[in-house]
């Protein structure tokens, strides 16, 4: 049997990626001298709100996930952000990895909706591992799984998150629309030769303003 432990040791923006994708740095140890072939690592990657403080501004944008402050101690619970997978080559010992995270913008999808809301600071995420561990003794090769006890915490900057938004979506964010409210959206905007879609939400949000 293999003694596996997993370890986050950073965090950086894939640049030219083709889509936004966050590269965590792994270190793998095998701490029983087997002879590793290769690896199958999964990842189960959840946010824990309840271990980070908020300002006042943040508390306000977290409304819609978390409800009013008072109700924090029951509702700030650890959820899914994603999930994430790779392979290592052969090794013994140790080995540092790249576990390729793709990063969505969608508010609709909660971890952009939580990570959008945090003006700095950092995200507090644990690392839930599994996967298969191809090992190579006297007798041949063998796999067992990872064991699901294997997991590492680690704290996002949010900086890393906000500047890789910035490189794909300069100053934008992007919301999705029923087909029905969307084709009503585009009549409003041609009826009123509006050129823009931000005109146009623009327009409708001053016309609220003014009832």
């Amino acid at each position: 049997m293999t003694a596996l432990s997993f370890e986050v040791l950073g965090v950086e923006a894939a640049h030219h990626a083709a889509s936004p994708t966050i590269m965590f740095r792994l270190r793998i140890a095998e701490g029983s001298g087997a002879v590793v072939h290769a690896m199958v690592v999964r990842a189960q990657i959840r946010i824990e709100p309840q271990r980070r403080r908020y300002d006042s501004e943040e508390e306000s944008r977290l409304y819609e996930m978390f409800g009013e402050t008072p109700q924090w101690g029951n509702s700030l619970r650890p959820f899914l952000w994603t999930h994430a997978t790779c392979t290592t080559p052969g090794f013994t010992g140790s080995i540092d990895v790249d576990l390729p995270v793709e990063c969505t913008y969608d508010f609709e999808v909660a971890g952009a909706k939580y990570m959008h809301s945090l003006s700095d600071g950092e995200i507090p995420l644990i690392l839930l591992f599994s996967g298969t561990v191809f090992t190579r003794g006297d007798s041949g090769f063998s796999a067992e799984p990872v064991g699901w006890e294997q997991e590492s915490n680690f704290r996002l900057p949010v900086a890393v998150w906000r500047d890789l938004m910035d490189q794909y979506f300069p100053n934008s964010g992007w919301i999705r629309l029923d087909r029905d409210t969307f084709d009503a959206l585009q009549c409003y905007k041609a009826s009123r030769a509006l050129p823009t879609w931000d005109q146009a939400v623009e327009h409708l949000l001053k016309a609220a303003g003014d009832d």
